[in-house]
């Protein structure tokens, strides 16, 4: 089954290509310059933000981590199939619980020393050391089993997802969060590649649903699928683009020379 899946070009732009330098940067050159974990909270920051309206859309477009796995941890990675255990909701959330009540303990005792000379550098190692395991237990994980293993439970995911939730709650999502959409289904030719080089192992070709979309919360929209599709039937889209494109048989901004 290792053979199965296919290592192929994830990096499509400049932030995918050159994000793992943001992960390297903190988790170890923190290590010398404590402060430097305080950006992490930006990141964390953004991933809510931009979950609310899009999903895991940062996890496959700007995450730092992401970008080392795929770019870094990938050519070198044996590729198998991600372990179930390890999507499972018992792993997610025992893992999530694990990690936010460390987490939270740490930070608190960064903010003992609240007022103190020294307090944003115990702030920020907090980040930094959190950074750093990630990047050593993904990293391995990345080598040893496939390149996104360590974003099946990942916490911040996790996060995204909740937030996401939100989102759906309030009807945003449905207007701004672009998804995997499939032109027609009957050109589908069912060969399972959009499935082999999917970074999450998502079974797209198998799911699109009466709009011709794939729901799965889990899709990180990161076009890896779409790139690779040998029918080019595959594109990135809103609910909106995907209706007029089912009942038109075109894309709405396509132009016509």
């Amino acid at each position: 089954m290792s053979n199965y899946y296919i290592k192929t070009n994830r990096t499509f732009t400049g932030i995918r290509r050159y994000g793992w330098l943001f992960t390297i940067l903190v988790a170890v050159g923190g290590l010398w310059a404590p402060k430097l974990g305080l950006l992490v909270i930006l990141i964390m920051l953004s991933l809510m933000i931009t979950s609310f309206f899009t999903g895991r859309y940062w996890c496959g477009n700007y995450c730092p981590h992401g970008s080392l796995f795929d770019r870094i941890a990938m050519p070198v990675s044996l590729n198998r199939k991600i372990p179930e255990f390890l999507k499972s909701k018992y792993m997610i959330t025992g893992f999530f619980i694990f990690f936010m009540f460390s987490f939270s303990i740490r930070i608190i005792n960064a903010l003992k020393s609240w007022g103190s000379h020294d307090f944003l550098d115990k702030l920020g190692f907090v980040f930094v050391t959190t950074y750093l395991m990630v990047l050593i237990t993904g990293g391995l994980a990345a080598v040893f089993i496939n390149p996104r293993t360590w974003c099946q439970f990942c916490p911040m995911g996790t996060i995204q997802k909740f937030t996401h939730k939100l989102g759906k709650i309030s009807g945003i999502t449905e207007k701004t969060e672009k998804k995997v959409t499939i032109e027609d289904k009957t050109k589908c030719l069912a060969c399972g590649k959009c499935s082999r080089v999917c970074p999450f192992q998502l079974t797209p070709y198998l799911q699109f649903g009466e709009d011709n979309q794939f729901h799965d919360v889990n899709c990180i929209k990161c076009g890896t699928c779409v790139e690779n599709c040998p029918v080019n039937v595959l594109s990135l889209k809103t609910k909106e683009d995907a209706i007029y494109m089912t009942k038109n048989g075109e894309n709405k901004y396509q132009i016509e020379i």
